[in-house]
């Protein structure tokens, strides 16, 4: 449950919460391996490892763009299943991007949340460049947007959530955060203490063993309606 008061700000992670990631990545990464000859690598397996390859290089100083790491990894992932890789395939991925689109329920539940009087802010593991083609399909009811390459840090480093509590003037407490992401944001969100909702698409990722968000609903148009529930409309 969600105890406190109301916030002023609602902080969301983007891909897999707003914006269909997992389906935009696979259309992708089946466009790279469309230019193999003779593979037998499918597109999970090749998602795999370069997902392991993103988060580690993420991780490892000094702090790069996410479209110099997403480089790096799919190339690194790329030679490690016997891929040719070359530099237009991360063209490819990071050109997609900012195309991919967001959920079906996102934008009119973003807007439910504007009207009941909430600011919201998007905190995303990315450039501002590759956001910005998201963010434009989200109906103009984001009010700020804070990335990695402000930041400075990746998620889940309390770095980048101090960063965004720090741009928008509050302190964890004073926010929620909604997402969809247990590794990075639940464990943010466990290790700082702030208030949290875990959108749970079925995707199969598995929740943090030592840690309970404070909600958890399987699409983003509950959220309001639960706010309606409590009394924060």
């Amino acid at each position: 449950m969600l105890d406190g008061p109301k916030p002023d700000w609602l902080t969301f992670d983007c891909y897999g919460t707003l914006i269909q990631w997992d389906e935009g990545l696979l259309s992708a990464v089946e466009k790279i391996l469309a230019k193999q000859a003779n593979t037998t690598v499918d597109a999970d397996t090749l998602i795999a490892v370069y997902d392991r390859y993103e988060h580690d290089l993420e991780q490892t100083p000094p702090h790069r763009r996410f479209r110099d790491v997403a480089g790096t990894a799919l190339e690194m992932a790329m030679k490690e299943l016997g891929l040719a890789y070359e530099p237009a395939d991360i063209e490819i991925l990071t050109g997609s991007i900012s195309a991919m689109p967001p959920f079906p329920e996102v934008p009119d539940a973003l807007d439910c949340l504007k009207r009941m009087g909430f600011n919201l802010c998007v905190i995303s593991n990315t450039d501002d460049d590759i956001i910005a083609g998201n963010v434009a399909q989200l109906g103009g009811h984001v009010d700020r947007v804070i990335t990695a390459e402000q930041a400075g840090a990746y998620k889940p480093s309390a770095n980048t959530f101090h960063h965004a509590h720090d741009a928008l003037g509050v302190r964890p407490a004073d926010i929620v955060h909604i997402c969809a992401s247990p590794h990075l944001d639940l464990a943010a969100a466990r290790d700082m203490g702030f208030r949290c909702i875990w959108i749970d698409r079925g995707t199969g990722r598995e929740p943090l063993p030592d840690y309970t968000p404070n909600l958890t609903f399987p699409t983003l148009d509950k959220v309001p309606a639960h706010f309606a529930e409590i009394g924060w409309d």
